[in-house]
Order: C-alpha cells, then sequence, then structure tokens
C-alpha cells in the first residue's frame, strides 16, 4: 500500500482507533519506513502542544472576584442565610482550587508522558536507532559508564522472549539518561532510566500498565530512579519487561 494511503490513516492510528488488523499492519509498517516513523513522531509533538495549550489558562483571582460580586448575598437577608451562602461559596472555592490544583498537575504528567513518547517515536524513525550496538548486557551497561550520572542494572534476557537491541544516550528535559531497546516478536520497546530527584515530576505509582497516545507505558520508582517502558506491544509485554527491570534492580 503507497505511503499516502497510510498517511490518510495515521491520526486514527496514533488516537489507537483503527482495527486490530488494522493496527497490526500500520505497526509493521512505520517500523519500515522513515517517512511515515517521521510524521508520526511530528503528530505526536502536534498532540502534546495542543494539550498543553488547552490546559495553559485558569482563571484569575480577579474573575473569581468578579463573580463572587454578581452574586452576592443583600443586606437584608437573614443571618442563617448568609451563613449557608458563605459555607456554600467557601465549599466551591475550596472545590475549585482542587480542581485547578489536580489540572495542573494531570497536565504535567501527560505532557511528560507526551515527551517519552516523542522520544521513543524520534528512535524508531532514527537510521541510527542505538549508540552502543549488541545484546549481551554486560557490553551495554559499562557503554554508559562516566556518560550519565548514575548507575543501573539490566536484566538477563537470554533465557526470555525479549532480545537487547542496544543503548544510547537521551535527555528528558534537560536531564541525562539511559535509553534501552528491546525486541519482541515484530515489536520494539523503548525501557528509560532517569534519575528521580532531578524530574520533579507526579507519577501514577501503581503498577498498572496505562495507555499514553497509542503506547502501553509502565513507569515505576525504584532505588532512586525512574524508570519507563513504553512501546506498541501488548500490555503483558510491557508488563513482563518491566517485571524483569523490577527483579533486577530489587
Amino acid at each position: 500500500m503507497p505511503c499516502e494511503s497510510w498517511k490518510t490513516k495515521l491520526d486514527t492510528y496514533l488516537d489507537g482507533e483503527l482495527p486490530s488488523e488494522e493496527m497490526r499492519a500500520f505497526d509493521i509498517h512505520v517500523h519500515s519506513c522513515s517517512s511515515c516513523a517521521a510524521d508520526a513522531l511530528a503528530r505526536v509533538q502536534m498532540k502534546r502542544g495542543i494539550q498543553a495549550a488547552g490546559k495553559r489558562f485558569a482563571p484569575t483571582a480577579e474573575f473569581r472576584r468578579r463573580v463572587q460580586g454578581t452574586i452576592a448575598t443583600k443586606p437584608h437577608y437573614s443571618f442563617r442565610r448568609m451563613w449557608v451562602f458563605a459555607a456554600a461559596l467557601s465549599i466551591l472555592a475550596v472545590a475549585s482550587l482542587l480542581s485547578i490544583y489536580l489540572g495542573v498537575q494531570r497536565s504535567r504528567t501527560e505532557q511528560a508522558y507526551s515527551e517519552i513518547a516523542d522520544l521513543h517515536v524520534a528512535a524508531l524513525a532514527s537510521s541510527s536507532r542505538v549508540d552502543v550496538v549488541s545484546s549481551d548486557r554486560h557490553t551495554v551497561k559499562p557503554w554508559f559508564q562516566g556518560k550519565i550520572p548514575f548507575a543501573f542494572d539490566l536484566p538477563e534476557v537470554q533465557n526470555s522472549e525479549f532480545s537487547l537491541l542496544g543503548g544510547r544516550m537521551t535527555y528528558f528535559g534537560q536531564t541525562p539518561g539511559a535509553h534501552l531497546i528491546y525486541a519482541v516478536r515484530k515489536h520494539e520497546i523503548s525501557v528509560f532510566v532517569f534519575q528521580e530527584g532531578v524530574l520533579r515530576g507526579r507519577w501514577d505509582e501503581s503498577s498498572a500498565v496505562t495507555k499514553e497516545l497509542s503506547f502501553n507505558v509502565a513507569t515505576w520508582r525504584q532505588g532512586g530512579l525512574r524508570y519507563f517502558v513504553i512501546g506498541d506491544a501488548g500490555t503483558a509485554d510491557i508488563n513482563n519487561l518491566a517485571k524483569l527491570f523490577k527483579a533486577t534492580s530489587s
């Protein structure tokens, strides 16, 4: 199928709304076509920008005062009514502040996941996906020494369904980290490792794999490091690779 036919379905693919057979076919095509992979990266970045813009503005204190002024109680109201109204207004104010706070935190988390997805897609679109090519963890791990300000362990995958393709340096914002790429059947999975303290992010600490921008993602904190496992592989594959890392780092 010509690339133009694929590109007409690119937004639907990134939203995860194609039928399962077409999703699998699209996955295979994106892995083999640098043009479509680059377009996918551009679309993901555009979606991230739209999400950030939609959450950019919040009601100001002046706007709140104007609203309160339009609904202020009249002098002839009874004390009881005034008290009830004041209590209701206080509850509304607390709820509004909590909603704004949660919205800001949710926006930060969604933007962070979008950036991780960008790094994953950019690696797939690159002609040189890894800086150190090796299936041997004992070769890949020492390569990072002196390049990133922390050490981490890689699991042994020789007797598993996963294979290590290699690794590369990466940056999340201005934070250096490790980017490892694994293969499972016809899918490629990225594992990112950063220092937890310098990310200053708030993350869902549940162990469940979530879906972010058409990718399955698992993230957790362990030993002062923040791990991300992301890819278009199934939930079970993402979870199994995460378990291998957790077991190795425990």
